[in-house]
This record gives C-alpha cells, sequence and structure tokens, in this order.
C-alpha cells in the first residue's frame, strides 16, 4: 500500500539548540533506516518550510501508524496522509 505523507515539524519554544539537534540526528538516523529497507520510498522537502513529504510503501495502516509513530519528532509533528492507489495511465 502506497501512502503520501506531508510532515510539517513544529517545536515548542522550550526546546533548547541541543535538544533540537538531538532530535534531528535521530530523526536522519530512523529515516535512514527506512528509505534502506524500503519502507520509505521517497522524501522530498517542502520549498520554505520546515516540512516534507514522504512516500511509504507499507503492508497496512497499522504499520504505517507503527512507523510513523516511531520517529523521534513524532510529538512535534503535524502528519496529513493521502493513501494512493495505481492509476490506469501509469507506464511504472
Amino acid at each position: 500500500m502506497m501512502f503520501l505523507a506531508r510532515m510539517d515539524v513544529e517545536f515548542p519554544p522550550h526546546l533548547t539548540p541541543e535538544q533540537i539537534a538531538d532530535f534531528q540526528a535521530r530523526e536522519k538516523e530512523y529515516s535512514g533506516s527506512l528509505q534502506r529497507s524500503g519502507e520509505m520510498a521517497g522524501i522530498w522537502r517542502i520549498v520554505g518550510e520546515y516540512a516534507n513529504h514522504s512516500l511509504f510503501d507499507v503492508e497496512s495502516n497499522d504499520e504505517l501508524h507503527a512507523i510513523l509513530s516511531g520517529f523521534p519528532m513524532y510529538p512535534y509533528l503535524k502528519i496529513r496522509i493521502t493513501p494512493l492507489a495505481r492509476h490506469p495511465n501509469s507506464i511504472r
């Protein structure tokens, strides 16, 4: 199952720059492992925003939820999910 996720990061003002840097480092490691496994099929930055679009290729809604809730920044993410279906005109 393919899902497009828009993830917007909203850190609370009480976090220190060191805490934010720690979240960012752990996030990079986690998303890298998801990309290497193929569960995250792609990730794109949204220009001018602290946000991204990520493409997930997973077996179920429950698997996607487990992956998303595993992100270190999960408490600070606003996530919108769009389920995707194969388009009949797609050549891939």
